[in-house]
């Protein structure tokens, strides 16, 4: 997955601007809104904390939230509250750090580590309303030096600590994944045996029209599990069901394609 450099939606929003410029402007009918609120099923949530006590109603949710949805709310998941807020606290203050200091982080043509968007292959080409930023994290010599050293050091701190406990709860999810749906466990943590972990963190600016904007296009993740954090609440964040796009706050696991079931 490459990409090139492109400028900083975060700098551009600062500028006051009354129309979004053109590359930011997506085609009609690529709009993506969502359904009638009153209307809409609700996403699954599953308790962990039954899961593991072995509760089988839960376990029958979670084989219905695999099969059914590709994705559900996670409660009493074991994370705590605070390395939470430390993961927020940091990701607010990266996106705070002065743009001389984010220079030093940006993306390489060809890269996707650093701050910049994914999937840019062509100067041309329409671009999200949101800056990102993509680091490597578990193992830990996939990392980045460029990128990774450079993170302030209480976040780095966070950051390695979050890693290990979703790494662990990941693959928690994907062992009771298996048991929902009949299949093996260990095939099902075979599939990821080294255990990568990625963060990417998404930054969407206000903007003067956004109704002419998208801040991430409709996509599937690649790879093996997605847990979404949330660090504030402006509902954004949309998943796709029966062809009805539904608003939710994680957070959220979401199955990949990888791990599509029929």
């Amino acid at each position: 997955m490459q990409s090139i450099p492109v400028p900083s939606v975060q700098e551009l929003a600062k500028k006051s601007l009354i129309k979004v410029p053109d590359q930011y402007v997506i085609p009609e009918g690529e709009s993506v809104l969502a359904s009638n609120a009153t209307s809409l099923p609700q996403v699954p949530v599953i308790d962990l904390s039954k899961l593991l006590s072995k509760d089988l109603k839960e376990l029958e949710k979670l084989n219905h939230a695999c099969k059914e949805w590709g994705f559900f709310q996670l409660v009493n998941h074991g994370v705590s509250t605070s390395l939470r807020e430390n993961m927020k606290r940091g990701t607010v203050e990266l996106f705070e750090l002065p743009m001389e200091e984010k220079k030093k982080l940006w993306q390489k043509e060809g890269d996707i580590y650093g701050f910049g968007q994914a999937f840019v292959f062509d100067e041309k080409q329409k671009l999200e309303w949101a800056d990102g930023f993509v680091t490597a994290s578990l193992p830990t010599h996939l990392r980045k030096p460029r990128i990774f050293n450079q993170l302030p050091q209480l976040f780095r701190e966070s950051i390695d600590t979050y890693s290990v406990e979703l790494k662990n709860l990941a693959i928690e999810m994907m062992k009771l994944m298996g048991n929902a749906l009949a299949i093996d466990p260990n095939e099902m943590t075979e599939i990821f045996t080294e255990g990568t972990l990625t963060i990417r963190i998404n930054y969407y600016p206000p903007c003067p029209e956004p109704e002419r904007v998208i801040g991430l296009k409709a996509h599937s993740d690649l790879g093996g599990l997605t847990i979404l954090l949330q660090t504030n609440d402006v509902q954004g964040l949309q998943v796709k069901k029966d062809g009805q796009w539904i608003p939710i706050n994680p957070y959220l696991v979401l199955s990949s394609s990888t791990l599509e079931t029929s």
